[in-house]
């Protein structure tokens, strides 16, 4: 099992980022993955790649649809250039409020659309590694024009791994027909990934004569510990708050039913829309807790999230910021933990 790191979304992020990325290395964290919120998810990596050798550079995720296919793909290519073949290139769907509002882009039948968006990179990708002409007619997307001028050319590592997001079956059904990795979603219990996930992603490579083992699974984890009761009681409150938040989306209901606490969702879901969050957190007994997060002392804690994720996720991220020369003894410890 290997430990990943997330880059902070707050702050001057593009200033720290070497000195973040040097610092995991150094620690030996095995990759480090930036999102598409507040920034864009790409850039960060340049810098990211430029200061390091081992690491492994990812997005969690960029966002599919706001770009084009060939915008993706030549993005990732330089990406995959600059970092000597160390790209892991995460792509999610969002939801079709901020793709139509926010983006301003078409939004319809997310899945297939995001089948033919991967189909679409991969097509271009090969015009790029071959000098082939590039021909791609899918249903939403048609690629048919790629002059000597505007293709980069070939590179020492053109097979550039393609991670999905997801919470439903047909995005983990997708995983298992194309991809290399999904991204469980950090609102997840063991439970809810054997009975949902991995069943969805066997059925999708299996149509298409694949072996499940080919698509590696990562999550950023929930994760409570802490030096002192009350550093504890902080951290288990704010996970309760954020779980409650992820757990009033309807899209999402799906985690809490394999636990029976479909209710429980549907009263959240009431509460969210009528923005009494103060009064959500109150929602999330401290049984949920216990299945969405793993709570333990710092020196445990690695051990615990092993126990809890062995054989059933590669990768791993933790739910806390990682900030260089805070908490190194810990973090080293996670990852010999996790490493053992």
């Amino acid at each position: 099992m290997q430990l990943d790191v997330g880059l902070p979304v707050e702050g001057d992020h593009l200033a720290t980022i070497r000195e973040v990325a040097r610092a995991a290395e150094a620690l030996g964290f095995a990759g480090l993955w930036t999102s598409e919120t507040k920034h864009d998810a790409f850039l960060p990596l340049v810098l990211a790649a430029e200061h390091t050798q081992r690491l492994a550079l990812g997005t969690a995720v960029a966002i599919a649809f706001g770009r084009s296919p060939m915008v993706t793909a030549q993005i990732a290519w330089d990406l995959q250039r600059f970092s000597n073949g160390r790209l892991l290139l995460g792509l999610g769907t969002q939801v079709k409020a901020h793709i139509e509002r926010r983006f301003s882009m078409p939004w319809d039948a997310p899945v297939a659309r995001l089948r033919d968006y991967i189909q679409a990179l991969r097509a271009i990708w090969h015009s790029f590694q071959n000098d082939a002409p590039l021909e791609y007619r899918g249903p939403y997307y048609q690629h048919t024009l790629l002059t000597p001028f505007f293709n980069p050319g070939p590179i020492e590592h053109p097979q550039i791994p393609i991670y999905i997001a997801g919470v439903n079956t047909g995005l983990a059904r997708l995983a298992g027909e194309l991809c290399q990795g999904f991204h469980v979603h950090p609102f997840h219990s063991p439970q809810y990934v054997r009975e949902v996930v991995l069943p969805a992603i066997q059925a999708g490579a299996a149509a298409q004569g694949r072996a499940a083992a080919a698509v590696t699974l990562a999550a950023s984890v929930f994760v409570i510990t802490g030096r002192t009761a009350e550093q504890r009681h902080a951290q288990r409150e704010a996970i309760r708050r954020q779980i409650a938040f992820y757990a009033s989306t309807p899209s999402y209901r799906v985690v809490l039913e394999v636990h029976g606490w479909a209710e429980a969702g549907e009263r959240l879901s009431r509460l969210a829309a009528t923005k009494r969050w103060g009064e959500m957190p109150a929602l999330i007994t401290d049984e949920m807790l216990a299945a969405y997060a793993v709570e333990g002392e710092p020196d445990a804690i690695g051990a615990l999230v092993r126990q809890r994720y062995q054989g059933l996720i590669e990768r791993v991220a933790f739910y806390l910021p990682f900030t260089p020369g805070v908490d190194d003894a810990f973090w080293r410890g996670v990852i010999d933990a996790l490493r053992d």
